[in-house]
């Protein structure tokens, strides 16, 4: 019940997973608790659309504020940087023993430079070579299932 394919017969693996997607993903993976805070911030989340309470529980715990203070930004693109440290908050941004970092394509200063290290050390990831992540990289629907089930199925 975490996500359904895109057809009856079709998952769609390669399909670019938006923020919308992913926090719902999550939500549903955490069995869509009870969103306690109902007042919504974002002018682009709609009451209707499938990943409103999604967001709003995605935000009411801190792992996300949204790309804006007005805006969630639902059908943006989400990143491998981005999913990570969705995942990073959900698990309660846990103290991460690694402290080199061996992507030469994440900065010493990125928001998500932990969340990453956090889910190489996790296994969740190996990133895309021994030396790059490819935070900037959409991710598609099969590496999105495959992070959150690493995740949160050890």
């Amino acid at each position: 019940g975490v996500t359904n394919g895109t057809s009856d017969t079709t998952f769609s693996p390669w399909d670019n997973c938006t923020r919308g997607h992913v926090v719902t993903f999550l939500y549903r993976a955490m069995g869509c608790p009870e969103v306690t805070n109902k007042e919504n911030p974002f002018v682009d989340v709609t009451e209707d659309a499938f990943y409103y309470d999604a967001v709003l529980w995605a935000v009411e715990n801190g792992i996300t504020d949204g790309t804006s203070a007005t805006t969630f930004d639902p059908a943006m693109e989400c990143t491998r940087g981005q999913i990570v440290t969705f995942l990073y908050r959900n698990a309660g941004k846990p103290k991460v023993d690694t402290t080199a970092n061996p992507f030469t394509d994440v900065a010493a200063d990125s928001y998500y430079l932990t969340s990453i290290l956090w889910a190489v050390e996790n296994g969740i990831t190996d990133g895309t070579s021994e030396t790059t992540f490819a935070p900037d990289v959409i991710c598609n629907r099969g590496t999105a299932v495959t992070f959150l089930y690493r995740a949160l199925v050890k």
